[in-house]
């Protein structure tokens, strides 16, 4: 998984609250977070196993897992089989012992799970939500949907160790916070993270819901891919870049901003980004809505052009497989600078069959040198819509789980609070 990036230190809180609720007796074994990375992969092993594994003295290791026991996050798993005397017990990684939150907010949408440290749902939620109603409007829904959650899965408050947020617009990695997002009136700027932190003193890392997105097929249907690209299609465009198994964002969270990238052919259309000829402009949903609006096919939303061209109307299916098109000569562009081994194209759009993901591999494969494309596998995204909110989880789990933090946190400090993503 990609790691997080560091954030300024903040004054150190002694109670386990404040650590996010790792802190607990016999805490404080220096190493023990990177003990742990080892176990993430959930089989059990003795301290005799993790010593060898590790190098370490047995001492160390023994300080270590009793560290770990006593915060949860190691559980007892059995025995052995004895060579000679009592049989040695077994220890596994507990995801159960705390919870994160992953929030993915669209335009129209906000999809809210409550996970275990391995990103296993215990409650969801999804509900419509008018992002253009306002961050406060908007984020007090999130809380209290949050709420509901831990109830419903009868967890407590101090079992929280993190709160992921993807958002349907640029983000600004260092702070967290929306900077200029062209369908987010009243966001730009605004302390995301500090809003929520004032309900629940816990790390809240935010990011484009892209990026999310792109994470959440990653450590879902694609681990074993280290170079992945993933476009979203949907009423906006957008991209987020895996390279060496890192998200990448670039200097202040910009990269993949796809949708306003000049369109080739294009140079008269009006973007809602104040520019002309912006991709977003002529192959995102809205632009084929209009399109199908203009030539007398009827179509309000995303949904009614996926339903069109399913029902084998001609007109949606030109217009969604011309789109593919268009983002295919961009996608080309990509696949020649960063080279990745897959291709994923999600977003409402790509509900829509083959139509948009044939448009663009007619021309990406047509465009592009084969040395790029010889092993370059162009596919649909499979987790739906799911994919947002597991990159948000992934995203609070990674920071809450990274070794140094967990190491601070054994030792009664607080883990840095980021506030960007993750």
């Amino acid at each position: 998984m990609p790691q997080s990036a560091s954030a300024p230190r903040a004054p150190v809180h002694r109670d386990a609250a404040a650590t996010g609720g790792f802190a607990g007796p016999g805490a404080g074994a220096p190493g023990a977070g990177e003990l742990l990375q080892l176990l993430r992969d959930g089989r059990p092993r003795t301290r005799a196993e993790l010593a060898r594994l590790t190098g370490l003295a047995r001492s160390t290791v023994n300080i270590r897992v009793d560290a770990l026991l006593a915060s949860g996050l190691l559980a007892p798993s059995g025995r052995a089989a004895s060579t000679g005397g009592r049989p040695p017990a077994r220890f596994a990684f507990n995801p159960r012992a705390r919870v994160v939150v992953g929030a993915d907010l669209g335009a129209t949408h906000g999809n809210v799970a409550l996970t275990d440290l391995t990103g296993r749902p215990l409650s969801e939620a999804a509900e419509r939500v008018d992002i253009s109603a306002g961050p406060i409007t908007v984020l007090d829904r999130v809380v209290a949907t949050i709420r509901r959650l831990l109830d419903e899965a009868d967890r407590d408050v101090e079992d929280l160790v993190g709160i992921g947020i993807g958002l349907p617009g640029p983000v600004e990695h260092s702070s967290g916070r929306p900077i200029c997002p062209p369908i987010m009136p009243g966001w730009d700027g605004y302390d995301v993270p500090g809003h929520v932190r004032h309900h629940w003193d816990v790390p809240v890392l935010v990011d484009n819901d892209v990026n999310l997105m792109a994470l959440g097929e990653h450590v879902t249907a694609h681990p074993e891919f280290d170079h992945l690209l993933f476009i979203k299609v949907a009423t906006g465009i957008g991209a987020g870049i895996i390279s060496g198994r890192r998200l990448l964002r670039g200097a202040v969270g910009a990269a993949g901003d796809l949708g306003h990238v000049a369109a080739p052919h294009v140079s008269d259309v009006l973007c809602t980004c104040g520019n002309t000829g912006c991709l977003e402009a002529v192959a995102s949903g809205r632009a084929i809505i209009e399109h199908l609006t203009a030539v007398g096919v009827p179509a309000a939303t995303n949904s009614d052009v996926v339903a069109l061209v399913r029902d084998g109307n001609i007109a949606a299916a030109q217009a969604v497989r011309q789109a593919g098109r268009t983002i295919g000569e961009i996608i080309a562009t990509c696949v020649s600078l960063l080279n990745p081994e897959l291709v994923v194209i999600g977003g409402s759009l790509a509900q829509a069959g083959e139509s948009l993901i044939a448009g663009a591999r007619e021309v990406v494969y047509g465009r592009t040198h084969p040395l790029a494309t010889a092993r370059l596998q162009i596919v649909p995204a499979t987790t739906g819509i799911r994919s947002g909110v597991i990159g948000a989880a992934a995203m609070a789990i990674q920071h809450a789980l990274a070794a140094d933090r967990l190491d601070a946190a054994l030792a009664g400090a607080s883990s840095p609070p980021t506030t960007a993503g993750g």
